[in-house]
């Protein structure tokens, strides 16, 4: 048996939340208060989100370590995605970590992404300390809200000890925590006292050889690959000699040129790494998420990161469209494939698999959501695609076909709560629960399949005049509920290639809301806009006025169009049908037909 000791002089936590739960903003407060930043410094807002995207969007999209000093202890932070689409992030996040802060919205409460991301945390037996944020709200109800978090550990069979969970009070947008509601906190030390005195200590095992699961990787343009993870058991030294077991068990011998460990949001060189501390290893070039580095002398590989199915799946193939090669600068299918391949040594939710004839590959994730920000962010690297609508991914046992079903939350007003259940319900979706807030506002819960929400964002958004919200996350698989109408209506389609002129657009209006403003080049098979009925229609966007010796140009009477609808990513993926795609590149946003000719649709 072996010799169990702690680590006092460390603590491991990742900071989960529901999206603008102020997960963020708290990990800024604290970088302040640890010291790490010097007294009127001018700080940007938000330092963990160092993506583009991440800054746009203001969500979390890629799990990031950093590291504050708190009264001579290192505590070692991990701020993970809060939306059920990047639970891959959240999954390997996880396996270095000995609790988690669960930061709840004082006025919105635990959200669905909150219970999917608590889930994974209690199942691992990690301490959890709750962080109740912005009381400062008009409309904020700690003290429910405190009960709800009670409930919601209940309902996830959080056992005894993790029932008894502490928590505390915050504003973290001012850098405030407090133990209870009526006093008044100065600063963020009552929090960080209690991360060191409630989160366990790593376990250290003296006995035993040094390991380390991989469980994030990084680059440097001078390091190369680096590999990150937990040291377990033992301390790691500059220029041990290594092995790296992957996933067949195969050892492949490795010497690290450099180690290094977090220094707030920095790396920095380290002679050796204390068990339990977090490492950052260089000099490997062949590692993968999940792999185990070890000694030579004895290698014992560590249970590897399991994360759930993915649910959703969609095509990514080379551009054939006739303006393809004009923006990008990726435009090669091989290119496209190596691209997507190193997306999953990073992302270990995601799944690659060769299409059907050859045409392309099938990535296959979370949802829509992870694939939409996965071709943003390739688009801003410089590739141009063409994608198809996201399928859902079925299961089969026992002969029934099996699909994904979806815990759904919407928030809106009163009045609107009718049609959204209307609309839920012709999409096999069955009402789970309503309850009704302050302020007019009615929060439904349902049950849907995962392929109902395809889609479904912007119609919510129309019925709701843009008021209302809707939250989801997995709830397992049932059998198939049967099939409904995706869309109600068909495409226009450019039956030429050209440039969009006033005078064709505003005679096509009649049939359709238009796509593209005059002046935009198109071509034949390109959808301009959508058709009020359900059938597609091949019109002329580029047609101009026959002008005769009685009547000139000048003279004709001015064209007025309404404003056209501009699709975003997000939108035109969840406007495909199973017979077009998207064309992606870095400039621009194409809907088009799979089959470009109208002759060959038309024998299809």
């Amino acid at each position: 048996m072996s010799q169990e000791n702690r680590n006092n002089g460390i603590r491991n936590i990742a900071i989960i939340a529901h999206v603008d739960h102020g997960k963020t903003t708290l990990v800024d407060a604290m970088f302040r208060r640890s010291g790490l930043f010097r007294e009127g410094a001018v700080l940007e807002e938000r330092v963990m989100d160092r993506l583009d995207l991440e800054r746009e969007r203001g969500i979390t999209i890629a799990a990031k370590n950093c590291a504050v000093a708190w009264n001579g202890v290192k505590v070692n932070i991990i701020d993970t995605p809060g939306h059920a689409d990047f639970g891959g992030e959240v999954e390997r996040a996880l396996s270095m970590v000995d609790g988690a802060l669960l930061i709840v919205d004082a006025a919105e409460g635990p959200l669905p992404q909150t219970r999917f991301v608590l889930r994974k945390t209690l199942q691992l037996g990690l301490r959890v300390i709750v962080v109740i944020n912005k009381i400062d709200r008009k409309d904020a109800r700690p003290h429910v809200v405190l009960d709800e978090v009670s409930s919601l550990f209940i309902d996830l069979d959080a056992t005894d000890a993790q029932m008894e969970f502490p928590h505390v009070y915050a504003i973290a947008r001012d850098g405030i925590a407090q133990r209870t509601v009526e006093e008044e906190g100065r600063d963020l030390s009552v929090l960080l006292d209690m991360i060191v005195d409630e989160i366990p200590a790593p376990i250290v095992k003296d006995d035993l050889p040094f390991q380390m699961l991989v469980s994030d990787l990084g680059y440097s343009d001078y390091l190369g690959r680096l590999a990150i993870g937990r040291v377990s058991n033992r301390a790691i030294k500059a220029n041990d000699m290594l092995v790296r077991i992957d996933a067949a068990d195969t050892q492949q011998p490795l010497k690290v040129s450099r180690l290094q460990v977090y220094e707030g949001v920095s790396i920095v060189e380290a002679p050796a790494v204390e068990p339990g501390d977090i490492a950052v290893l260089s000099g490997i070039d062949e590692v993968h998420i999940g792999d185990t580095i070890c000694t030579r002398d004895n290698p014992k590989p560590m249970k590897r990161i399991v994360v759930d199915e993915p649910t959703v799946s969609m095509l990514f193939a080379r551009n054939s469209s006739p303006f393809a090669g004009r923006e990008g600068r990726y435009v090669q299918g091989t290119k496209l494939r190596e691209r997507l391949m190193k997306e999953t040594l990073r992302n270990v939710s995601l799944v690659i698999d060769d299409a059907p004839e050859r045409e392309g590959v099938v990535v296959k994730g979370r949802g829509e959501f992870q694939m939409a920000i996965l071709i943003e962010t390739m688009r801003r690297e410089g590739y141009e695609m063409c994608v198809g609508r996201p399928e859902v991914i079925f299961r089969k046992e026992n002969g029934k076909i099996l699909e994904p079903i979806e815990r759904l939350m919407i928030d809106c007003g009163d009045e609107f709560s009718g049609i959204v259940t209307q609309k839920l319900t012709m999409r096999r979706g069955r009402l789970v629960a309503l309850e009704s807030h302050a302020g007019n506002r009615t929060r439904l819960e349902f049950s849907v399949p995962s392929r109902s929400l395809i889609g479904y964002r912007d119609e919510l958004l129309t019925d709701t005049r843009g008021t209302g919200i809707m939250h989801a996350y997995l709830d397992g698989y049932e059998p198939h509920r049967g099939d409904f109408p995706s869309r109600f209506t068909g495409s226009l389609v450019s039956d030429r290639t050209g440039v969009t002129v006033p005078y064709a657009l505003y005679n096509l209006e009649p049939r359709g809301q238009l796509f593209l403003p005059p002046g935009v080049p198109v071509y034949e098979g390109m959808v301009v806009g959508e058709h009020n009925r359900e059938n597609d229609l091949d019109v002329n966007p580029c047609k101009t006025k026959k002008l005769t010796n009685m009547r000139a140009a000048a003279r004709d009477e001015n064209v007025i169009l309404t404003p056209p609808r501009l699709m975003t990513l997000e939108s035109a993926i969840n406007f495909i049908r199973e017979d077009e795609l998207l064309e992606v590149t870095p400039n621009s946003i194409r809907i088009r037909k799979t089959v470009l000719a109208a002759s060959g649709r038309k024998r299809r």
